[in-house]
């Protein structure tokens, strides 16, 4: 009787221990992934208001948030200034001598021409008397000195009245309108500057993470606001080289969503290797030492369903 029971549980113990020592077929562990973007000021401010939190999604020309750059207002001031001097400058090169001062150099003609007429008087008289020998050689060269100053001074005094009726030189009135317009440019320039105080969505996309708070210093170019693109869901996985043979580009597949016991359609993108920093080098079980490594990219058929998903959540392949 003892030996009839114990046989039955013997068959039954091997059975279950040969199906325990079968080896199953291992399931190729992947990532649910999704495009990623982020916003990012291009002028560096303490944020002052923040207009959007975690988790809403936002279009393009919404403002995420405001910064306070007051090194910015002091260059718009700076600028401003530095315009208003090029201005007068062209204005000035453009008028040329105003009224008063050409009343001012016609009276300094007036001076010098009567200057240079008692000159040549006197030098007149001298070379006379030095001619009759009634002068002495050192007074005549000192009339004569008198003269040619006097008669230089003229000549100074007439192109500076030709130029002041005559008006600025073209080239003048370009350098002076050159100016002007470089300081423009740096108006604009700092106008530019205190416009990009508001960090502005350039895309559709849900925001998962702010990454300052209002107080805190946003420098140009930081990342504040990181988010996903809408229907940018896909699946990503790794096969070693010793494993690749079995996929192939444009292939259907099946992929399961362990969290949510969930199956989707999709169709393999593209198969690329990864850079050689992602190689085996050293033993793994599932690897080969030097196999290379590449990188399965898989679109959902659905978008809308994948869309549901959660982000880096592990998904599987039952094909080995």
């Amino acid at each position: 009787m003892r030996i009839r029971y114990i046989l039955p549980l013997l068959y039954i113990s091997a059975i279950l221990s040969a199906s325990c020592n079968e080896k199953k077929t291992p399931r190729m562990l992947g990532k649910i992934k999704r495009e990623t973007i982020s916003f990012a000021p291009k002028v560096t401010g303490r944020i002052l208001k923040l207009y959007v939190v975690e988790g809403v999604m936002v279009k393009p020309g919404d403002t995420l948030a405001m910064l306070d750059v007051p090194e910015v207002n002091a260059k718009i001031a700076q600028a401003r200034g530095v315009v208003t001097a090029a201005t007068a400058q062209n204005a000035m090169a453009h008028n040329g001598a105003t009224p008063n001062q050409l009343k001012q150099i016609r009276a300094k003609f007036n001076a010098t021409k009567e200057q240079f007429n008692f000159a040549q008087k006197s030098f007149d008289r001298a070379k006379a008397m030095f001619e009759d020998s009634m002068m002495s050689p050192q007074s005549y060269d000192e009339a004569y000195a008198k003269y040619q100053g006097a008669r230089s001074q003229l000549d100074a005094v007439t192109a500076e009245l030709n130029e002041a009726e005559r008006g600025p030189r073209a080239e003048t009135k370009e350098a002076a309108a050159g100016q002007q317009a470089q300081a423009k440019g740096v108006l604009q320039e700092a106008e530019v500057a205190y416009s990009e105080r508001y960090i502005i969505a350039t895309n559709y996309a849900k925001l998962e993470t702010i990454a300052l708070r209002e107080g805190e210093l946003a420098t140009a170019g930081y990342p504040v606001f990181n988010g996903y693109l809408p229907s940018s869901t896909w699946f990503r996985f790794t096969v070693p080289e010793s494993k690749i043979a079995a996929y192939k580009q444009g292939e259907a597949i099946t992929i399961r969503v362990p969290y949510n016991h969930t199956d989707l359609k999709g169709k393999i993108v593209t198969i690329k290797q990864m850079p050689r920093y992602a190689d085996i080098t050293t033993p793994y079980p599932d690897y080969s030492i030097d196999d290379a490594v590449y990188e399965l990219k898989i679109i959902p058929d659905s978008i809308a369903s994948a869309e549901a998903l959660l982000f880096n959540a592990t998904v599987t392949l039952d094909k080995p």
